[in-house]
């Protein structure tokens, strides 16, 4: 029996929590081999990294509820696992390969999810679409507001940040080193704009690094833009960064997506 042709289901997840994955999180050495991770040390025979990922949770209500064996999931863009994805929540596609029931109540999937995961993840209400759409959120270029923690290496005056507030800066942003083995080496022209600064207060001693920031602020930035390179530098990979505008060495230890935005400069 020929095997019935995908269907494709539009939503906006919300990540609420850190430490998940939008998709599933290979080990890095036997790449989830099922002949190489049995003998891999790095994720002691398990083929990734995290129990979970947004991917999975949806996959694992979805596919039995299809009779499927497998989807694909196509996000507009992806955020770091250590990194919230808040406000309207980012747009994506999952595929159902190979349905072989089309009678599925989704509002009914939804419920039970939320009810099981709605502490980690939000889901809106899907919408069947076509295949096309999924290269529609591919080719996507969509600017971002972030909320980010930081931390610097001396005292910046508070004025001195505040100072910022309402300005644009272009950026010339090299490829990072984070991500220069599987990207090519390029000068990229992005835009960073600050929005909103604020003085946090931390002890220490007892913080987390999360919970070290010493100030928050609240930016958009272009399509592409590396924002936590943007607050370090990156050792002049990314200029102007937060850094050399106030003149003190500073690193991005919190990051939240706030919105998706539609367009440039909105």
């Amino acid at each position: 029996m020929p095997e019935s042709p995908s269907l494709y289901l539009e939503s906006r997840y919300r990540k609420l929590v850190r430490g998940l994955p939008q998709t599933i999180f290979f080990c890095p050495v036997c790449k989830g081999s099922r002949h190489r991770r049995t003998k891999c040390e790095k994720c002691q025979g398990r083929g990734k990294l995290t129990d979970d990922s947004v991917q999975e949770l949806l996959g694992r209500r979805l596919l039995p509820a299809y009779r499927a064996r497998t989807g694909k999931f196509h996000g507009a863009g992806r955020e770091d696992i250590d990194v919230r994805m808040l406000g309207r929540g980012r747009p994506f596609v999952f595929e159902v390969v190979g349905p072989r029931r089309d009678d599925v109540d989704l509002s009914a999937v939804l419920e039970r999810f939320h009810a099981e995961e709605g502490h980690r993840v939000q889901i809106d209400p899907f919408v069947v679409v076509t295949r096309a759409r999924v290269a529609e959120l591919k080719e996507a270029q969509y600017d971002k507001r972030y909320r980010l923690g930081v931390a610097f290496e001396g005292e910046v005056p508070l004025p001195l940040l505040q100072g910022l507030v309402g300005r644009s800066f272009e950026v010339a942003q090299r490829t990072p080193q984070r991500v220069a083995h599987r990207r090519g080496d390029l000068v990229r022209d992005r835009r960073v704009t600050v929005l909103a600064v604020r003085a946090m207060t931390a002890d220490p001693g007892n913080a987390t690094e999360q919970e070290r920031a010493v100030a928050e602020l609240d930016v958009d930035t272009a399509h592409g833009t590396y924002v936590k390179e943007w607050v370090s530098g990156d050792e002049g990979r990314s200029l102007p960064s937060l850094s050399a505008l106030v003149g003190v060495a500073g690193s991005c230890v919190r990051l939240d997506v706030l919105e998706i935005l539609d367009g440039p400069g909105r």
